[in-house]
């Protein structure tokens, strides 16, 4: 059962990729197969992302995770299970159309957060895309993922804000 998790680990990782929203002039991360176990532990647990931020959030929209607007993940909940580097996300916005998925992820020696999102009943290494987000701000009760977009010829960061959830 171990060596099948950590067989899916390194395969999340191998063909885990940039944001579609990244930049191609962005150098390429070389993945590092090595977890930042500390972190995970530290991940563990339900999540609410209470904001979204980036220069020029009030001009422009971001298509988070090729799912919705940006702003449509506010007030989303996030679960991350750290034994199983399994989880889930609910999207439920009331202005927005809602989506619920799960998701599998890891945080590697780097400092990347390391995201698929998968269809209903799919297995992740049937998922070839994926998203490297840099973790950054982890108390026991907030962390923060931050992502780079191309805004203008311009990489610019968009910061997704997390409250551990009551």
């Amino acid at each position: 059962m171990k060596k099948s998790i950590f067989i899916c680990l390194i395969a999340a990782m191998f063909f885990a990729c940039k944001s579609a929203s990244s930049t191609a002039s962005t150098e390429a991360t070389t993945l590092s197969t090595k977890l930042d176990r500390k972190t995970q532990v530290a991940l563990k647990g339900n999540w609410v992302l209470t904001n979204v931020s980036y220069p020029g959030s009030d001009y422009i929209k971001v298509n988070s995770f090729d799912l919705a607007d940006s702003k449509c993940f506010i007030g989303s909940t996030w679960s991350f299970i750290s034994n199983n580097n399994k989880g889930t996300m609910n999207l439920t916005s009331p202005s927005c159309t809602s989506f619920s998925s799960p998701i599998v992820w890891s945080i590697n020696d780097q400092g990347l957060l390391v995201l698929k999102i998968l269809d209903a009943g799919e297995k992740a290494k049937k998922v070839r895309d994926g998203y490297l987000l840099k973790v950054a701000g982890v108390t026991e009760s907030s962390f923060q993922l931050v992502d780079n977009i191309n805004v203008g010829g311009q990489v610019k960061d968009v910061t997704y804000q997390f409250q551990r959830a009551n």
